[in-house]
């Protein structure tokens, strides 16, 4: 393969990660649905699980020539680079895209949320039916789903789980399940486990702690950094556990698992529904087109991605 070549097939790969990362950031679009789309899925999973630990005795020889080359091939073997420039591709994006929905988020707080509830209802209208809720276990799973999401999105609630270094490391871990799971998006999680807003605005946070450090001070870039490393550090134990347990749920009882997946989409959208009625303010046709467009234009947007996707196998 010429320079060239590999080039455009690794600039391909970054490309195919910034898509999973801007779709990873918007609740209710689920990164591993990308993932499919864009071909990348069963490598992937494939990627992830292929991790040996008795690899880590050839780190006992990295200083010598054959050392090196054998720790180059078994990096290769598990297609680390692949990995890396992935990974590289789904941060940048969802960095940015993270941003934007932190702004919005401040500035136009009520349509955000009307825009969020359109997508994860039209997700979970969408995700039922892959799935058979027909016996009365699985109509059990998904009254549990439902009321337990409810319940964990009472306003009431709101704030009192305080984005402390251990909870965003639980948060990352939990988050970082959607890569492995199409359907499920990992900002959807974060908005149920009430992070999605802290977590959005670590990347400003980071870009305003490195214009301090230019100028002297690096206190902010320190403040901002610890939050990033923990979430950063539950996704890769997450990637190892949490995913791990996922898939292995749903071998065992794949239609009983999706449904309480899916379930928690219908049960969560209480939260976004009471940010939009607590925000929308006084109720005037204006008012109503500002929360109504948004969240028809989430519908819409999960409506195009699930006819296009139709034919894929998950």
């Amino acid at each position: 393969m010429s320079d060239s070549a590999g080039f455009r097939g690794w600039l391909a790969v970054y490309l195919k990660g910034a898509c999973m990362g801007a779709a990873d950031t918007v609740p209710g679009v689920s990164g591993g649905t990308i993932a499919v789309i864009v071909g990348i899925y069963e490598r992937l999973i494939t990627a992830l699980t292929s991790f040996d630990p008795s690899s880590l005795r050839l780190l006992a020889r990295i200083h010598t020539a054959e050392g090196r080359s054998a720790v180059a091939e078994e990096l290769v073997r598990m297609d680390v680079p692949f990995l890396l420039v992935l990974g590289a591709g789904l941060l940048s994006a969802a960095a940015t895209i993270a941003t934007a929905m932190n702004a919005a988020l401040q500035l136009y707080r009520a349509p955000t949320y009307a825009f969020f509830f359109g997508l994860i209802a039209a997700s979970a209208v969408v995700l039922y039916r892959y799935v058979d809720v027909g016996t009365p276990r699985r109509i059990v799973v998904a009254a549990i789903g439902i009321v337990l999401a409810f319940l964990v999105t009472d306003p009431s609630l709101s704030g009192s789980t305080p984005s402390t270094l251990p909870v965003l490391f639980v948060a990352g871990a939990i988050a970082i399940s959607a890569m492995v799971l199409p359907g499920v998006s990992g900002a959807f999680l974060l908005l149920v486990l009430g992070q999605y807003e802290f977590v959005s605005g670590i990347p400003r946070a980071i870009l305003s702690g490195i214009l301090e450090a230019i100028r002297g001070n690096t206190a902010p870039l320190l403040d901002a950094l610890a939050p990033f490393a923990a979430f950063m550090a539950g996704a890769i134990v997450g990637v190892f556990s949490v995913a791990y347990a996922v898939r292995a749920a749903l071998r065992r009882y794949r239609e009983a698992t999706l449904t309480f997946l899916i379930s928690l989409m219908v049960g969560a959208l209480r939260l976004p529904a009471t940010e939009v009625l607590v925000n929308v303010g006084e109720i005037t046709a204006l008012s109503v087109l500002s929360v109504v467009v948004p969240a028809a234009v989430g519908i819409v947007a999960v409506l195009f991605l699930d006819r296009h996707t139709d034919d894929l196998e998950y």
